[in-house]
């Protein structure tokens, strides 16, 4: 009960928060942090509230899918911004502060269409668990001055899943998906085909039912991570992954016997 009377407390404040704007574009990925706010602000500003999903080769089909419908079961505005980090050759050429370069190239496009639709703000998913990470697309927000209602209010991870619970979203628990290009090493070029490649190996494993996981990409080898629940499972059924992996575009297949890490502590390590 005192949960629920939190969660609906900290609910007002951030509809307060975002009220304090007459309207706003909202940057949209369809994960819980992201849903939350762009949520909140199409309760209090109706349809002055625009959400917008950078759509690029690195983001995967079911998550754009997915991200979509949940749009639309917030009755929220969306519009589907195309971003082209990718002809970024400081992007392309995959450096350890990569995901500096695609916010930068998300965030000139959302200020391109908060100025010609005269939003007042924009506003992003970052919450105050972000702030003490090392994330380099945070230079670029703070560069641009987007506006984070999440973290300004000081609101951690486990309270944005205990308002988007307490708001009736259906990705209240959803694991962080971060993009495809994630799954290729640093230094590695960010090629078009590569990403391919992994988002249709990870098809087969969201297909296998598999709930968290990644395919890293290391050129032929496609190295999979299963949560540490699922390592059983996954063993069981290596001859159906390793052969419909291979159908993906590599050659060898490997289970890695660490299990899902996250990406913040392995990304491009092998």
């Amino acid at each position: 009960m005192l949960k629920a009377q939190q969660a609906s407390s900290d609910l007002q404040r951030l509809e307060e928060f975002i009220g304090q704007y007459e309207s706003a574009v909202i940057a949209y990925s369809g994960g819980v942090d992201s849903a939350v706010v762009a949520m909140a602000a199409a309760r209090k500003l109706g349809p002055r509230a625009l959400a917008c999903l950078g759509a690029s080769a690195s983001l995967a089909e079911r998550e754009r899918a997915a991200a979509e419908s949940l749009a639309r079961e917030m009755h929220c505005a969306l519009r589907v911004v195309a971003t082209r980090e990718q002809d970024d050759p400081r992007y392309a050429a995959n450096p350890t502060d990569r995901c500096y370069y695609c916010k930068s190239e998300l965030y000139e496009r959302l200020a391109q269409i908060a100025e010609e639709g005269r939003f007042a703000v924009i506003l992003d998913g970052c919450n105050a668990t972000d702030l003490t990470e090392d994330r380099p697309g945070l230079r670029a927000r703070s560069a641009r001055g987007v506006v984070s209602p999440l973290a300004e209010l000081g609101f951690d991870k486990a309270t944005v899943r205990a308002l988007a619970l307490e708001m009736g979203l259906r990705v209240w628990n959803k694991p962080a998906t971060p993009c495809l290009s994630s799954r290729i090493p640093h230094g590695t070029p960010i090629v078009p085909e590569f990403l391919r490649q992994v988002e249709r190996a990870e098809n087969v494993l969201a297909e296998l039912g598999f709930g968290q996981f990644r395919v890293r990409h290391h050129g032929n080898l496609a190295r999979v991570e299963l949560s540490a629940e699922d390592l059983a499972r996954g063993v069981e059924l290596r001859r159906q992954i390793v052969e419909r992996v291979r159908q993906a575009g590599y050659t060898f297949v490997t289970l890695d016997l660490n299990g899902f890490r996250g990406d913040a502590a392995v990304e491009n390590k092998l």
